[in-house]
């Protein structure tokens, strides 16, 4: 089966990584899996909306052998019980650092810069750009990050940006065409 999504080659080369594609992914939160919006309640609960293509986009990520990690600067319930229902168990919340943060987590599964990936949208990713081997930005990014980026999404955050990446991610590592022939394989059997 031909996959519909197509990216440039030169594109899927530098989302390669070393070659052989990236093991680890970095996602920030607010403007990435959420439009960047917060909405305050009048007891100061915040909630937030999650695209389910997105959610299912870091899914098809750990299918593919690429680990994600979400690195975020806030910390609020419904972000961990977004990450906690999507089987996510690697996360740092409140990062004020996120480079410290992710080295963290990438130290701990044997991971190092070169083998990750990483999608933010506002200054406080600019310094988790400069460390990743391959960098994304959504649309709707802050004109800094996106003049950082490797890549920029079509759709904005919120809305389709972290799956674009988790596309892009498992094409570039040659993983893709296999899951989608799997997930239609298993959809035909029913």
């Amino acid at each position: 089966m031909t996959p519909a999504l197509q990216f440039p080659p030169e594109l899927l080369l530098r989302a390669q990584g070393r070659g052989l594609g990236l093991k680890a992914a970095i996602f920030d939160v607010d403007g990435v899996l959420t439009d960047g919006r917060l909405y305050i309640g009048e007891h100061g609960e915040t909630v937030k909306a999650f695209s389910t293509l997105d959610g299912q986009g870091l899914k098809l990520l750990v299918q593919g052998g690429i680990v994600p990690l979400v690195v975020t600067g806030r910390d609020s319930p419904a972000v961990r019980r977004r990450v906690a229902d999507l089987g996510l168990p690697h996360a740092a919340y409140g990062a004020h650092d996120k480079v410290a943060a992710a080295s963290a987590l990438l130290s701990a599964l044997g991971l190092d810069w070169a083998d990750t990936g990483a999608i933010g949208d506002d200054w406080p990713d600019l310094p988790v750009f400069a460390q990743a081997a391959f960098s994304c930005a959504p649309a709707n990014a802050h004109a800094e990050v996106k003049a950082r980026a490797d890549h920029v999404t079509a759709g904005p955050g919120g809305h389709g940006a972290a799956r674009e990446f988790c596309d892009l991610l498992l094409m570039a590592s040659g993983r893709y065409a296999a899951l989608l022939q799997q997930t239609t394989a298993t959809l035909d059997s029913r």
